[in-house]
């Protein structure tokens, strides 16, 4: 896929807010820090993108952006840090739970994940909350370049070995680098083949 445009529509702060209409979505969600910003941009080809709500406040919210004119890339509050109530279910805000069980224009979710630790606790909550829900998703290995070519192998197969203690078949996974464009033709094929499934 060539992205010939990519432009922010609106922050929603809660689902009933977001675009209505039947356009496709593409979210992408991760912790603080994983790098969520910086993949949205080196995916769209534009710098800066991601970060035109640079206000206090913004990790609350929904960003939409069209690209194409024909689907929408979400960019999707992170997890795991935010303050929320007591009966958050495993501490994930109600916003994200709401988007990814009850919007009907999601088409996949892309979970992004820290190619430098060790499999996290909230992350692998995350995934099983995710698949308890029957959202489709995938992995987003992210900062390849951060690492050397036999620890990247080392995490990655020590993250599908934790994983598969519990899920008989493992997600598809991605491995990224935003600085040096690692993985961007990939996911933006994979998005484009699945708009072609979505389309017939």
């Amino acid at each position: 896929m060539i992205v010939k445009k990519a432009e922010f529509v609106c922050s929603s702060a809660k689902i009933g807010q977001c675009p209505k209409g039947d356009i496709p979505e593409f979210a992408f969600i991760g912790r603080s820090n994983v790098g969520k910003s910086s993949l949205i941009n080196m995916l769209c080809g534009v710098k800066g993108l991601a970060k035109v709500s640079a206000t206090p406040g913004k990790t609350q919210l929904i960003n939409h952006f069209i690209v194409n004119d024909s689907w929408y890339l979400v960019d999707l509050p992170g997890y795991g840090y935010a303050r929320v109530s007591k009966n958050t279910r495993s501490g994930f805000s109600k916003l994200i739970t709401d988007y990814t069980t009850k919007h009907e224009n999601l088409c996949l979710l892309f979970i992004l994940i820290d190619s430098r630790l060790e499999p996290q606790r909230i992350d692998l909550e995350f995934i099983d909350a995710m698949g308890q829900a029957e959202v489709p998703f995938v992995l987003v290995f992210t900062k390849s370049d951060k690492l050397s070519a036999t620890a990247l192998r080392r995490n990655i197969e020590n993250y599908k070995k934790t994983l598969a203690e519990k899920w008989a078949e493992l997600p598809l996974f991605f491995v990224t680098s935003s600085e040096k464009r690692v993985g961007r033709d990939e996911i933006l094929d994979f998005i484009e083949n699945t708009l072609k499934e979505v389309s017939e």
